[in-house]
Formats: C-alpha cells, sequence, structure tokens
C-alpha cells in the first residue's frame, strides 16, 4: 500500500522537536514502579507518558495524580480510560484533581475499551459503543470545561455543577472510520492502537478530516500507537510480540481489529494469529539510529504524535534515554 512521500503530508504549521510529538507509554505495573518510571522519564527528557487503563488493575488516573506530586513538567495521559467502568461526571471530578495538581499537563484519553474484559469484569452490556461514545463526550466536555452539566439522552441523563473547571484536552480511542470521523467533529485527538500506518493514512486520516470539517474546525491530532525493539534481529523481534501478545489471537479474535487489519492488507489467520508481514509492519526494531530514523519517517508521513510502547524485550531504561534526546 502506498505510503505518501514529504510533499504529500498533512501540514503541521508549528514544527516541533521529534521528542515532542513522542510519548512513552508505561505498562500496568503497581504504582510506586509506575511513579519512579515516570519520574526518570522526565529526567531522561521525555516529554510524555501514557498510562493504558487494565481492567481491572491500579486506576491510571490516580497513579498519574501521584506522579505529579513528583514531577514538574512532563505531560500526563490516559490512553484510555473506559468509559464503561466510569460515569462521566465522576471521571470529569477525578480529572480536575489532575488538572490543578499539574495545570496544562492532563490529557485525558477516552474509550469504550475492549468488550470482554468490560462485559466479565463489570457485567456491563456494551451496546452501541459509539453512540455511547458520542453521549459520555458530550458530558465530559461539558463538565470538565465548563463547570456545570445538563444533559439527557439514551444513556445518561445529569445535571452536575462542579467545583470548578479545566479545559483538559480530551482525546478518544479511534479504530473504525466512524470513530475517527467522530474524533475529528468533537474530540481533541484520536489515539490509536495496533492499526497499521497504510490504515492511519489512507483511512483513519481521512476519516477526522471529514469529520471536523463537518463540524467546521481544524483536524485535531492523530496519536498513533507503535511498537519499539531495540533489536536487529527480525525473527527475535517477531517471537518476542507474539510472546507479550499471546501470538496476536485476543485482538485478531476480536472482529473489529480483524475488520480493520483486513481492511489495512494483513488479514489475520482463521485462528486469530498475525503474520510476520503484520508485526514488520507494526513494530518498530533496530539500532537507535535505525529506529530514530523511522519515528521521524512516520511523523513525516502526517501523523501528529506518536505512542511508543516498547516491546518487553527492550531495555525500558535504554529507550527512555533514546526518546529524550531525539
Amino acid at each position: 500500500m502506498h505510503i505518501p512521500t514529504v510533499s504529500q503530508t498533512h501540514p503541521d504549521s508549528t514544527p516541533r522537536a521529534l521528542r515532542e510529538r513522542l510519548g512513552l507509554l508505561t505498562y500496568q505495573t503497581p504504582p510506586a514502579e509506575a511513579m519512579a518510571a515516570i519520574v526518570a522519564a522526565e529526567a531522561a527528557g521525555v516529554r510524555q507518558v501514557w498510562r493504558t487503563q487494565g481492567t481491572p488493575l491500579w486506576n491510571s488516573l490516580t497513579v498519574l495524580a501521584a506522579a505529579a506530586t513528583h514531577t514538574t513538567t512532563i505531560r500526563l495521559g490516559t490512553a484510555i480510560m473506559p468509559i464503561y467502568a466510569h460515569h462521566p461526571v465522576a471521571l470529569a471530578q477525578q480529572a480536575l484533581v489532575l488538572a490543578s495538581l499539574a495545570p496544562n499537563r492532563l490529557r485525558l484519553g477516552i474509550g469504550p475499551g475492549n468488550r470482554q474484559p468490560i462485559e466479565s469484569s463489570y457485567g456491563l452490556s456494551q451496546s452501541r459503543p459509539l453512540a455511547h461514545l458520542r453521549e459520555y463526550l458530550t458530558i465530559l466536555r461539558a463538565a470538565l470545561w465548563t463547570g456545570h452539566v445538563e444533559y439527557q439522552g439514551s444513556f445518561y441523563n445529569t445535571q452536575a455543577t462542579l467545583p470548578e473547571s479545566a479545559q483538559v484536552p480530551i482525546l478518544i480511542s479511534a479504530l473504525r472510520e466512524k470513530a475517527f470521523a467522530l474524533a475529528g467533529e468533537l474530540a481533541d485527538g484520536a489515539i490509536a492502537w495496533v492499526c497499521p500506518p497504510q490504515y492511519l493514512l489512507h483511512t483513519a486520516l481521512p476519516a477526522m478530516r471529514a469529520g471536523a470539517q463537518l463540524a467546521g474546525r481544524p483536524t485535531p491530532p492523530l496519536v498513533a500507537q507503535v511498537f519499539v525493539a531495540l533489536d536487529s534481529d527480525a525473527q527475535s523481534v517477531r517471537d518476542t510480540f507474539r510472546a507479550q501478545f499471546d501470538h496476536g489471537r485476543f485482538y485478531g479474535s476480536q472482529p473489529e481489529y480483524a475488520t480493520m487489519f483486513a481492511t489495512a492488507g494483513f488479514p489475520v489467520f482463521s485462528d486469530g494469529s498475525w503474520s510476520d508481514d503484520l508485526i514488520d509492519t507494526l513494530v518498530i526494531s533496530g539500532n537507535e539510529t535505525t529506529i530514530a530514523a523511522r519515528l521521524a519517517e512516520l511523523l513525516s508521513f502526517g501523523l501528529d504524535e506518536l505512542l511508543i510502547m516498547p516491546l518487553q524485550s527492550s531495555n525500558p531504561t535504554h529507550l527512555t534515554h533514546l526518546i529524550g534526546r531525539l
């Protein structure tokens, strides 16, 4: 699939240092370990860390709030907080605490989350997730940005006044075209997970631009998750990836992911496992020079930011210092 040249890229009117457009994902480690990693990342020059929210693991916003009291400049993001597990007003209350502790440093990523853990852990039905997300985003925006919300819809009926407001950027997870269009229409960005670059450039970005145009607003940033391994042995990288992600079967067995992979030109096998070609397009591997060049290349193609998830075979300290130097 064709990857555009630099002359065809999505324009960025405000050039930024490479590290300003890179974020480091911290694993779902215990709070003390996560805090230490975030403090070390800031000291190394990393500008943005993200934390996922596993179900039902440690609450990521709480961990980031604790880390905020031990840092001063690093931006803190959730990728993502599952909306079915948190009422939008309650999430706004929690986000206001972090915004107060770390002004202008929080980016709040939200999304429906994966159906299986939501339905099994919380006993909730994940029905009409995109419509649910639209309502949730509308309520959360009003509560956070204005301090007051009155809303009656299909999923929520709520009226609340919060003690203060904070214009925290709200990003949404996106996988299929309609979700990217919703991000373009209403959100402050989209966070893409395990999406091949070809799919993001030729499917996701056009959908975001169409949604933004419909709403008469600029296209918000697309944050693309990538895997990184400081390893020049391609087969070793593939083996590590398959061991870490259960041979890709979790995502590959989910119809929404399988459809996305097929649309991108990388259909999964019948058992949900991933081909070498799919892994190779998702994982950036090699030495420091190779990795830095590939990260810069992806950004030049039109992706706004990269959310870097280290493979577990990589030395996290080594990768943290690499990102901080770029």
